[in-house]
């Protein structure tokens, strides 16, 4: 008896000095946001060593930038390595564009040119920034009558054939803007155009008189100087296209051309883009109709007309596709207490120009993070849970670098991922913006409540956020447009998506440099430290907290919402809702037992709980809080996008940027409008049966029982 009196001594002693030899894990989160820990400087001296040189995925420069990634994580002493893949990239080899006019008029040949200006500090190496291309641009030379298509959306499509106007065998004209590059390519091809050139439009992008700014333009402005051009992929899928839904590894099956076209991802017709100087010179050879009031663009420019022709463009591109290598940097700060569960900061590296804003600015950011990380260290800090740093290459072409990793290492994530937290341009500009999935909302809050807006000292980021709303507004990750896509959308792992503005004037262009950050998009970079301390706070709850900081009533009252607009838009179709409301009523259930799980847990009494806190039960239920977001997925996938297997959160069919609840309902209902019969609508029904058994299977997994 004496002996076993002693061991529970001893094992009380022992206990009560790990728990009070070191400060709270709170005391570290409020270190980490205190200025003492911050430098922008630092992340100022960050951004300029990333942006020297322009570094396209599969170049030297850009894999100069990854050994500096990856070299500054070791110099923080965080074990970090880098992971390559061999996919299937392209860059161009030849391009022209010939407006031919009516005669007398002489053809205008373009030089597709982006110009330095007087002064430029990059002017030794703008020689390496690649040709203004589309990347996986079909190549073919293809001539026709021009057809203004305003964003190139569907329903811009449907105004032209209200006004008699046929883009068959035309080449069209479309400006940037509202919709993914690729749709509208793709929807171009759809139409029955033979070619696509896209360009800056001065009403969206530019400065100068009548334009967006009306006070000129870069370096002297924001805004994107006549000659610019926003190059950037038309590629529709995620990842390698000739590896869809497995990783790019050295000796890897792969598809050949004719199956790639064949897959429905790749443009069937040439495009180029161009920029606002050319497209308006292109605007004023065009006849036809007047364009509509809202398809006009800047004051100063000419009368937008939607032809077709008189002018004719020949527009030749040829690309060369070849298997480049990529280079993904990994760094792992592995946890304490629970080294099997991963809580991942991800940013992509790689960029079309200089990438100042997209994407580095995003990657200084992340070093910030990983700095702090380091000096909470220092002074005693250990995670719970592994805190993985990811720095991803070639999401430019088609988030390639995370979608192979995520299919690489997708078991290993299913079942050990907490939450994935993407910053891609961390700063564009004002205001903080953030989108999640919903069971993150709460949190996100939270975390903008403790740090101060970098643009008004005397608020925090949650009271900006608020001045103009009682609540902040916290958008879906449904879009394709950043790296979050492959947890999200593919494996199901919570996910948040955090900056600091979000659309900029100089996009994809040459003029997105290191220049145009310090004068327009944060000269001071105390943006770039907002970002950080929301980011980095965000994760070390996530990787600190004994309860993972999930609210599934969140979630719920967003599916709520989504099924009564769905309701709405769908009231006179016969459509039986009843299984879904039905699946989101459980899913309430659900999330309010578990909260009151956790809650009796953290209120329980007694020596256990002090010393032990039933750590079997916490995680049990923490993982039942993990696993909850897998159960929105389906391993079928949607219908005709199978990689796309989350039933809630995919990108619009016609829109890769857009988001869409309900995503398989979503595109049932456009495809059963054409025919509009009883068997069309009967689809719609089927993927609401879906969606609700995802819904209820998220429910039994929060529940953690049995059926």
């Amino acid at each position: 008896m004496l002996k076993t009196a002693t061991a529970i001594l001893l094992y009380i002693t022992t206990s009560f000095c790990l728990l009070f030899s070191s400060p709270p894990k709170s005391y570290y989160h409020s270190l980490y946001i205190s200025n003492s820990l911050s430098d922008n400087a630092s992340v100022s001296h960050h951004l300029y060593m990333l942006t020297r040189r322009p570094h396209v995925a599969g170049t030297e420069a850009n894999a100069e930038v990854a050994d500096y990634v990856l070299s500054t994580l070791a110099s923080y002493n965080i074990k970090s390595h880098i992971i390559s893949y061999g996919v299937s990239l392209t860059y161009p080899v030849s391009r022209s564009l010939i407006l031919t006019n009516p005669p007398p008029e002489k053809p205008i040949m373009f030089d597709l040119h982006q110009q330095i200006y007087d002064g430029d500090p990059y002017a030794d190496v703008a020689k390496e920034v690649l040709p203004t291309f589309h990347a996986y641009a079909k190549s073919g030379t293809v001539s026709g009558p021009v057809v203004y298509v305003n964003y190139g959306r569907v329903e811009d499509y449907k105004t032209l054939k209200e006004m008699g106007v046929n883009v068959s065998g035309a080449i069209v004209l479309a400006r940037y803007g509202e919709i993914y590059r690729g749709d509208i390519v793709h929807n171009a091809y759809e139409e029955g155009a033979v070619g696509a050139v896209i360009y800056t439009d001065r009403k969206d992008y530019g400065g100068g008189a009548g334009g967006a700014g009306g006070e000129g333009w870069f370096p002297d402005a924001k805004w994107m100087p006549p000659s610019g051009v926003q190059v950037g992929s038309v590629y529709d899928g995620s990842g390698d296209p000739t590896t869809p839904g497995w990783a790019s590894i050295q000796g890897c099956e792969r598809l050949s051309d004719d199956e790639v076209e064949k897959g429905g991802f790749v443009p069937l017709i040439p495009s180029l883009p161009i920029s606002a100087a050319d497209g308006e010179i292109i605007m004023r050879s065009m006849g036809g109709q007047v364009a509509k009031e809202d398809w006009q663009g800047s004051k100063d420019g000419p009368t937008y007309r939607v032809g077709p022709g008189p002018g004719v463009l020949n527009l030749s591109y040829t690309g060369k596709q070849t298997i480049a290598t990529i280079q993904n940097v990994i760094g792992v700060i592995e946890g304490a207490e629970e080294p099997d569960r991963f809580v991942l900061l991800g940013n992509h590296r790689d960029a079309w120009t200089f990438g100042a804003v997209d994407p580095n600015s995003g990657t200084a950011a992340l070093l910030e993070v990983a700095h702090r990380f380091k000096k909470l260290q220092k002074r005693g800090w250990k995670p719970r849970r592994t805190i993985i740093l990811c720095n991803w290459d070639a999401e430019e072409y088609g988030l390639t670098g995370s979608t192979e990793w995520v299919e690489d290492n997708r078991e290993m994530l299913a079942s050990r991922a907490v939450a994935y937290l993407n910053v891609d341009s961390a700063v564009a500009g004002a205001g903080f913006y953030a989108f999640a999935t919903p069971q993150l909302d709460e949190l996100l809050i939270q975390a903008t409540k403790q740090v101060q807006d970098p643009d008004n000292s005397s608020q925090t980021i949650y009271e900006w956020w608020t001045s103009s709303s009682n609540t902040p507004v916290i958008r879906r990750l449904g879009g394709a447009g950043s790296d979050y896509a492959a947890f999200v959308q593919h494996i199901g792992v919570a996910s948040a998506d955090i900056s600091y503005g979000l659309a900029y004037p100089v996009y994809h262009s040459m003029y997105d440099d290191f220049i145009w950050m310090k004068k327009f998009g944060d000269p001071m970079f105390h943006r770039h430290i907002a970002v950080a301390s929301v980011w980095g706070l965000v994760a070390l709850r996530l990787a600190d907290e004994e309860f993972l900081p999930f609210n599934y009533l969140s979630y719920a009252h967003e599916l709520q919402k989504s099924a009564k607009e769905l309701e709405n838009e769908i009231s006179d179709k016969g459509i039986f809702l009843d299984p879904l409301y039905k699946s989101i009523e459980d899913l309430t259930k659900a999330a309010t037992k578990i909260n009151n799980e956790r809650k009796a847990i953290e209120e329980s009494g007694g020596w256990a709980s002090i010393l032990k806190k039933d750590h079997l039960r916490v995680r049990e239920l923490n993982d039942r809080l993990m696993m909850a977001e897998r159960a929105f997925t389906d391993r079928e996938g949607l219908s005709g996008r199978p990689w796309n297997k989350h039933l809630i959160y995919a990108p619009s069919k016609h829109n890769d940027y857009g988001s869409t609840s309900f995503p398989g309902i979503d595109d049932a209902i456009e495809k059963a409008k054409k025919p509009n019969t009883a068997d069309s609508w009967n689809d719609v029904q089927h993927e609401v049966w879906r969606v609700s058994r995802a819904i209820r299977h998220v429910s039994l997994v929060l529940r953690g029982e049995l059926t």
